[in-house]
């Protein structure tokens, strides 16, 4: 059996490609750069060139393929009706579909005004369009939808290995954040077994960790004390802007993290992870240490 996974040099890509290894399966990867995913990617998996705008790419990728991670190209744009990659995919023989959604697909339609909740509205409708893409092939689906990611952090790294140094708003907000490993487990076991078919898994980590515990995570687990600047509302949003942020974004991330001051906002702990591995998820400390040399620089 052949499993294509999509996103295969991604946060979660990589570690599904990984677990699918691992468990002795034939992994073929379908990356833009198959030469600069060389490097990324585990010996013996088979890089073939794709593209989700490329149709003519498709064919190679799915010759003989029986399940495949699908990362969430809904964000591309429209293709006519039955032009698309799952259309392309139930042709060539695909049997499952495992698909990269968000929780954000999990939650009801509204019609919320805010920055934030146009943002929301927007990222429910491509992935619930996805998810409902791929129902409609008849084809056998799991749905896996990640909260916010702890990569998320990876943002701070050149200002930590700078000057030790995070500059943000609101340092008591927070989210469960989840490892990306963690959601790639659960897909692993979604490709792997038939236990799991029909359902859709929102997966977050094990509790709410603010900005500035995330801060002081890291500082620990590169063995240096890294301080949190607060930053008002309106410094921010200069900052943002000067490094390329659009205003739209600029407006939602403020009430993404106004949001999760008290409590967590829109995305409350799920016990997903544990319910289908028996082990309690990883920490947002675990994460930080497993990505420790992103920090100091040694992973460049």
């Amino acid at each position: 059996m052949t499993i294509l996974v999509t996103g295969a040099t991604g946060n979660i890509g990589r570690h599904v490609v990984r677990g699918l290894v691992g468990a002795g399966q034939r992994v073929r990867a379908m990356v833009r750069d198959p030469r600069a995913a060389r490097t990324r990617l585990p010996e013996g998996v088979e890089l073939v060139h794709g593209d989700f705008a490329r149709p003519d790419t498709w064919p190679r990728a799915l010759k003989a393929v029986e399940r495949v991670y699908l990362f969430p190209y809904a964000y591309q744009e429209p293709r006519p009706a039955g032009s698309g990659f799952t259309e392309e995919a139930v042709a060539a023989g695909v049997r499952r579909f495992v698909v990269h959604s968000a929780a954000a697909a999990g939650f009801a339609p509204s019609d919320d005004p805010s920055a934030l909740g146009r943002h929301l509205e927007e990222e429910r409708r491509a992935h619930r369009g996805l998810e409902t893409a791929v129902e409609a092939t008849g084809r056998e689906w799991t749905h896996v939808r990640p909260g916010l990611l702890a990569a998320r952090a990876l943002g701070w790294a050149g200002s930590i290995r700078a000057e030790r140094t995070v500059r943000e708003p609101y340092p008591a907000s927070g989210y469960p954040l989840v490892h990306e490993a963690d959601v790639a487990e659960v897909a692993v076991a979604a490709l792997l077994t038939d236990e799991h078919l029909g359902a859709a898994y929102t997966v977050t980590g094990p509790a709410k960790v603010t900005q500035a515990e995330q801060v002081s995570a890291i500082g620990a687990a590169i063995g240096a004390r890294v301080r949190f600047e607060e930053l008002t509302l309106s410094q921010a949003r200069v900052r943002w802007l000067a490094e390329g942020c659009p205003p739209e974004m600029a407006d939602w991330l403020v009430e993404l993290l106004a949001a999760a001051v008290e409590g967590t906002g829109a995305l409350a702990p799920t016990g997903t992870y544990e319910e289908i591995t028996g082990r309690p998820p990883r920490t947002f400390a675990r994460w930080a240490r497993d990505h420790a040399a992103d920090f100091t620089g040694e992973a460049a």
